[in-house]
């Protein structure tokens, strides 16, 4: 027979009470690893591009213990010795570290090493996002030529109808809302400019990518 779970009752609901020990695994820790410079860079890149703090890419990472130990068992530890590693501080949960703490302990792996080899399963998502850069680029361009025409056709209505007619101040207003996207747009792209310039390394976990971890991440944005 199952234990019985304590309730509380709110607005007429019974809901189960949070567990202690749920709640102590969210706490945000720090904890420092030895990591290449690109998977360092690789975490900058989708946090910035997806708009998602780095510690909830870390947290979404390594709190999947069955991917983690997957990684684990595949780690090439040949292939790591040739990484030049920096140490670098993170934030990330409670449970997050113990996660890592007991996969490392368990298949007999470094810490970093299982860290490093988790980042890797981000490279599909920068390839994905430098190709969207290079499209965002482009439409920019678009959006540029597009209201350099809509000013030349706004100087034609303050010319022929006045800028008190209410066409002209539609128009007026349109412009200025293209104006501000193009504004915003271009700060995203300037912002994402890092991405150009980051080499996809070789990964060397020979165990498959997680398909959905594109989704899931677009998810926490």
């Amino acid at each position: 027979m199952e234990p019985q779970k304590e309730t509380m009752r709110l607005n007429n609901m019974s809901l189960p009470h949070p567990k202690t020990l749920d709640l102590r695994g969210r706490q945000s820790v720090r904890a420092t690893f030895k990591l290449s410079t690109k998977a360092i860079e690789a975490l900058a890149i989708v946090a910035a591009q997806l708009g998602i703090k780095q510690k909830s890419i870390f947290d979404h990472l390594v709190e999947d213990a069955q991917s983690l130990m997957m990684i684990a068992r595949e780690i090439d530890s040949a292939s790591l010795k040739d990484l030049e590693r920096i140490q670098k501080t993170f934030v990330i949960s409670r449970k997050s570290l113990k996660s890592i703490e007991r996969t490392a302990k368990k298949a007999n792996a470094s810490r970093d090493a299982l860290v490093e080899m988790s980042i890797q399963r981000l490279m599909p998502i920068i390839s994905r996002e430098r190709e969207r850069h290079g499209i965002r680029k482009r439409i920019l361009n678009d959006i540029g030529n597009f209201l350099d025409k809509g000013l030349e056709l706004l100087v034609e209505l303050e010319t022929d109808l006045g800028n008190d007619d209410p066409t002209t101040i539609n128009f007026k207003n349109a412009i200025k809302a293209l104006a501000s996207a193009q504004s915003e747009i271009s700060a995203f792209v300037d912002k994402g400019a890092i991405i150009e310039n980051f080499e996809l390394p070789r990964c060397a976990v020979k165990a498959k990518q997680r398909n959905d971890l594109g989704n899931d991440l677009d998810n926490h944005s």
